[in-house]
């Protein structure tokens, strides 16, 4: 353990990483929730419910979590559509 680490003046690469974290003012906003009634199944309830004592969570947070995730992976940007213009044609 008492073995002395060598330096040397090798050159290395160094690159900037994109700065990935969320603003403190985005972890701060709370989405609007929508209250609704759902059913689901005791197995999947039974499941979500163990897990978030686990982790020391609650289990509807974790479903609420899941379901935005699905939708954040699914759902399409929506792009204006390009519509092709329309040619006269000629006529006689």
């Amino acid at each position: 353990m008492s073995t002395k680490i060598k330096y040397t003046d090798e050159p290395f690469e160094a690159k900037v990483i994109r700065d990935f974290l969320p603003p403190p003012s985005d972890l701060a906003f709370r989405e609007q929730g929508v209250k609704v009634t759902i059913a689901l199944s005791k197995k999947s309830v039974d499941f979500f419910k163990s897990e978030a004592a686990k982790h020391n969570t609650q289990y509807q947070r974790m479903i609420r979590r899941l379901v935005d995730a699905y939708v954040d992976s699914y759902a399409k940007p929506q792009l204006p559509r390009f519509t092709r213009p329309t040619r006269k044609r000629a006529t006689g």
